[in-house]
């Protein structure tokens, strides 16, 4: 990670950490670095989710590409992975969304996508970063040369075409709740169901700037369920800001996970030969249930580091099909090149249609071992993690727990804390070995 841009781009709070000539700046890197550095015009697609702060970064980023002689092309309110499809199927050298995912309203992020709709390399970003420093000058289109903007609606519903194309099966008489978190798809995703035959049930889908991911979404899983259970649905999907991610409901009001979706759709795969490697792609912060189940059915599993980014390089370097994470990021590279939270409702709706089975019965083999996870600030990560008396109580915990569970101590990506997380098959267990492990920390003067 660079000094701006982490795993899911450059976020923080808009207009102190994240500011207008941060996007400005941003803009005229890309308007120039695929444009006029190559001896051509640069086109770039443009997205944002629904923060009061969305707009103002929107015009900032379109300041600077057509002050660099780009062309920028307008989505408008729309989703994480419509950006990434559009970008990649209508020829565009970048795709650029505005949105801080699930973080609260006041927080912003950029996101930059490359003309394959995949995250931007990190050779690139280090460019970027570079010139935001004042590294290099870029000069300034003149003239003929200065840009333009394009209202690009038309990219949004040519992707609420291709999600509706990739149902297998019709919704009808299917009941089917929606939480949109007043996010990016709350002008999609009803539109979608309603178009497959379903009777759509829609909350937090009226966005005013300052409500996005504002108890409701996938972070807020609990109105979704009492709505399911109060209406009598078959199911209901739950989304972030920027609907990269989903979280399901089952008919009795469960919460389905990333790895629940991922054990079900993966076996769903195995069984009509489609799961290439017969593997499944996890990050480290993947439940040790869904290890088990995938064990039972005779699935592989790799496991990556914490990020959709790292779930998805290890799946395009071998070839595999499904991966994600827990947080409902769910990535089928068959179809898309990132997580997208409404196709990923659509598949869980094409498994339930296809094996005539409901959520609950379909996610029951994932029984989630109890965990706990604690949050400890630290004077120096590096120095805590490679602390001998830690790696040693690490070891002896792994030892301990064996088949029964497992330890993992990771340092947060942005803040000065470590990450002791202990999963076993009792919850008094994983306290009791996450407070020793803490303890040698406390004892080792690690603790801030």
């Amino acid at each position: 990670m660079g000094k701006y841009f982490g795993t899911d781009g450059f976020r923080g709070e808009a207009n102190r950490e994240l500011t207008f000539e941060h996007a400005v700046k941003i803009g005229r890197f890309l308007g120039w670095y695929y444009g006029a550095a190559r001896g051509r015009k640069a086109k770039a697609l443009i997205g944002k989710d629904t923060r009061r702060s969305s707009y103002l970064f929107e015009y900032a980023l379109c300041t600077g590409l057509m002050a660099s002689g780009a062309d920028a092309y307008i989505m408008h309110v729309t989703t994480t992975p419509s950006v990434a499809y559009i970008a990649r199927v209508d020829d565009f050298d970048c795709g650029i969304m505005i949105s801080a995912s699930h973080n609260p309203y006041y927080d912003n992020g950029i996101k930059l996508l490359n003309a394959a709709g995949e995250k931007m390399d990190e050779e690139t970003i280090e460019k970027v970063e570079e010139y935001l420093d004042g590294g290099f000058e870029i000069p300034i289109a003149e003239r003929q040369e200065i840009g333009r903007t394009v209202d690009y609606v038309a990219g949004r519903n040519r992707y609420i075409g291709y999600l509706i194309s990739m149902s297998k099966f019709s919704f009808k008489d299917k009941r089917v709740g929606i939480d949109a978190a007043n996010g990016a798809a709350w002008m999609i995703a009803k539109g979608v169901f309603d178009a497959l035959g379903a009777k759509t049930f829609v909350i937090n889908a009226e966005p005013d700037g300052c409500n996005i991911n504002e108890d409701c979404g996938s972070t807020h899983i609990e109105k979704l369920r009492q709505f399911v259970l109060d209406n009598q649905l078959d199911v209901g999907f739950a989304y972030d800001g920027d609907a990269d991610r989903c979280l399901c409901v089952d008919e009795k009001g469960g919460v389905v996970t990333g790895d629940h979706i991922l054990y079900i759709y993966g076996l769903y795969m195995k069984e009509r030969g489609k799961l290439l490697e017969n593997t499944v792609v996890t990050t480290i912060m993947s439940n040790f249930g869904l290890y088990k189940a995938l064990d039972r059915v005779d699935i592989r599993y790799e496991k990556t580091k914490v990020g959709d980014k790292y779930v998805y390089e290890c799946m395009a370097e071998h070839g595999y099909r499904l991966g994600g994470e827990q947080s409902g990021h769910v990535i089928f590279s068959k179809y898309a090149t990132t997580g997208d939270g409404i196709l990923t409702s659509l598949k869980m709706m094409e498994v339930m249609l296809a094996k005539e089975k409901p959520l609950s019965e379909l996610a029951a083999p994932v029984v989630f071992y109890p965990q706990t996870l604690e949050n400890v600030r630290v004077k120096s990560k590096a120095a805590a993690q490679d602390d001998p008396d830690v790696r040693s109580a690490v070891a002896r915990v792994t030892d301990e727990l064996g088949e029964r569970g497992r330890v993992l101590v990771r340092a947060s990506g942005t803040e000065p804390v470590l990450r002791v997380m202990v999963e076993a098959d009792d919850e008094a267990v994983s306290r009791k070995y996450v407070d020793e492990v803490l303890a040698v920390l406390k004892d080792r003067g690690h603790i801030a």
